[in-house]
This record gives C-alpha cells, structure tokens and sequence, in this order.
C-alpha cells in the first residue's frame, strides 16, 4: 500500500513538471504551445550532451533550462510575435515548429534510444519500505518549482505584469505595462521549464527524437482540465 501512495504522488510529482512549462505560456499568451513536447525533447538531449561531457548530472537540469530559455526567447522574437495577432497561426506555427526541432534532433542524434546518467541511484527508506531515491527527488523540485513560480507571481515585478496582462491586456498596456516583453520572457520562462523538465524526467527513461510526444499530450489534456492554475494543475495530475 505504502508502494502504491508514493508512486502516484511521485507520478504526480512528475507530471506536474512537465505542464508547468505549458500552462505559464497558456495563462500569461491564451497561446496553447505545441512545440511543448520538442522543448521537452531538447531538455532531454541536453541532459544526454552533460553526460558525454562527463560533467555532474546535476548540472543537466540548469544547462537545459538555459537552452530552453535562449531557444524560447529566440523563437518568441522571430516565429510567435508576428502571429500575435493571428493566435491560430501561432499555435499552428508551434506545432510546426514541433516537427522542425524534432526532425533537426533526429539529423543530429540519430533514431537511435539513448541514455542519460542519473545524478543519484538506489533506493531511500522511507514509510518502512525501500523507494527509489531519484523519483524522491523529482517530488521534491516539484515542490519547490510549485511554490518558486507561485512566489514568482505573486512578489515580483514580472509576475505583477503577469498578471495584469493576464486579467485585462488592453487595460495593462494603458497602465505602461509592456506587454510584448512579458510575453517574451513569458514564453521564454515556459520554454526553460520545459527543458528542464525534460532533463529532470530523462534519467527514469530514456532519450530519443520523439520522447517529448506522449508528455505533450498528457500536458496537454492537464492543462485543459485546470484552469490555468498551479493548485489545480497538481490536482489534476494526482487525479
């Protein structure tokens, strides 16, 4: 029984980070990013690139967020913001967009299923049995990246803009808000963490071209059900 409770707040856990990086574009843009699984993808080569480099797998979770960030901020500026004003265009460009990264990861890395080196292994005691130490920690960052994005939206700057252009986007650009920056750095934000999830999650699987196309989907239908919302997104990946 003890078993079964962690894996389903573990499975939780997990799903939790993977639609956090598509509800922050989704509540903040009304933009539904399909490339969501490729940014995934990319987080999950990248945590593949830290291990070849022999470098500590703990820094594969930060060295994909800084790509997915780059790559976000990029491909806001030249592919997302001139569709603003055509928002099916955009999504159908993300989509799009999916397809490209994922065709460009295949010419570069192959078909082929790699692996990832976990930054810890075994299992921890915990409620009197022996569980896996990695999903322990998974858990955990879900945590802490709930109440770091909560903290963020609520106390900061950005997060103070956030949500104005959030609540009324005309109204928020009267008041001097820059919008197109916010959804920006807003898009950025969705693609780091979406690298980061993908870096975070690749050492209890495995790497190839198209390992990010079942977590959008399941992201996906998560997000839909939410409500745009933190509280809700975690109650609906425990459910």
């Amino acid at each position: 029984m003890a078993i079964f409770i962690l894996d389903i707040l573990t499975t939780a856990a997990i799903l939790f980070v993977v639609s956090a990086g598509l509800l922050v574009i989704l509540g903040v843009m009304k933009l539904i990013n399909f490339a969501h699984g490729a940014f995934l993808t990319v987080g999950g080569y990248s945590a593949y690139i830290t291990g070849l480099a022999g470098l500590s797998p703990w820094l594969s979770i930060p060295f994909a967020a800084a790509v997915g960030l780059v790559g976000g901020l990029i491909i806001e500026r030249l592919i997302v913001r001139p569709l603003y004003d055509r928002p099916l265009d955009a999504i159908l460009a993300t989509w799009g967009l999916g397809i490209v990264i994922g065709q460009l990861v295949t010419l570069i890395f192959g078909r082929g299923v790699q692996f990832a080196p976990s930054p810890i292994s075994g299992t921890t005691e915990l409620l009197g049995i022996d569980y896996s130490a990695y999903r322990l920690i998974v858990a955990l960052f879900a945590v802490l990246l709930a109440a770091g994005l909560s903290a963020l939206l609520k106390f900061t700057r950005f997060g103070l803009n956030a949500r104005a252009v959030i609540m009324n986007e005309n109204l928020a650009r009267g008041l001097g808000i820059d919008s197109t920056r916010v959804r920006g750095l807003t898009f950025g934000l969705g693609a780091a963490l979406a690298c980061a999830a993908g870096a975070l999650i690749t050492p209890l699987l495995s790497v190839d071209p198209n390992m990010g196309l079942p977590w959008l989907i399941n992201s996906f239908m998560l997000v839909m059900i939410s409500g745009v919302s933190f509280p809700s997104l975690f109650l609906a990946s425990l459910v």
